[in-house]
């Protein structure tokens, strides 16, 4: 029986977040150029894509481009730039199509400019849908968000808009740039690597972790239910 036929529907996570992991690995191992691997992953971004909206996920987070990532060589870091916004462009007329909303999170500010201008552009057009959120991870670390959101609530605090006495978790959520989002219920992480590098690092506070062997251009849509369904043989008990 496929994976997907022993989904139960009403138990369905509402975000899953995805670490993207393995695309050198799996050009190397064949022989081809790094990028070869990026390139083969934007079918399994679209498979997954697809996957989540067929079945009624709300929130997909795809880790895209760490900040760690600017520190990869220059020719690898433009080819993967041209690669992304590229595919953006290109999806954009089938996002709408399949009444999906493109979302980002990041220091977008670090992209190139004809890279950030396309991007919002396609943001921009997807803005009025009201299916699965599609949230691409850009240009970020966990880190660089929560001291963004630290700085943000100390400048408040000194220009009197924010009482430091007054700060809750909740508080803290509503200055990180998934203020208006669900934390996610599933992590997916492919390659065998078991770690989750700067992602999402507040957000991950009760998130089930699954890890799988499969890299990421080998991942389709069977792998993506494999991942939901075993999330729901788990007892989520949020620290209780």
């Amino acid at each position: 029986m496929a994976y997907k036929e022993k989904i139960d529907m009403s138990r369905l996570p509402v975000h899953i977040a995805v670490i993207m992991d393995g695309n050198g690995r799996w050009a190397q191992q064949r022989g081809y150029d790094r990028i070869v691997g990026h390139q083969n992953g934007v079918t399994s971004v679209r498979e997954t894509t697809e996957a989540a909206a067929e079945i009624g996920i709300k929130y997909l987070t795809l880790y895209a481009f760490s900040t760690e990532n600017w520190g990869r060589p220059k020719q690898e870091v433009d080819a993967l730039m041209e690669l992304l916004v590229d595919t953006i462009e290109k999806e954009t007329p089938t996002l709408n199509k399949n009444n999906v909303r493109l979302r980002a999170i990041g220091d977008l500010s670090r992209l190139p400019e004809g890279a950030e201008n396309k991007l919002r552009n396609c943001l921009k057009q997807t803005e009025t849908n009201t299916g699965l959120n599609l949230v691409l991870a850009l240009s970020y670390s966990a880190r660089w968000e929560i001291t963004a959101a630290a700085q943000a609530m100390c400048r408040d605090a000194r220009d009197g808009r924010l009482n430091p006495d007054d700060i809750t978790d909740r508080v803290v959520a509503s200055y990180l740039d998934t203020r208006d989002m669900p934390d996610p219920d599933l992590l997916i992480r492919t390659s065998g690597e078991q770690r989750i590098s700067n992602f999402l690092l507040w957000q991950l506070a009760y998130t089930e972790l699954y890890f799988t062997e499969t890299h990421w251009p080998d991942f389709r849509k069977e792998n993506f239910y494999q991942a939901i369904y075993e999330y729901q043989q788990r007892e989520r008990r949020f620290g209780k």
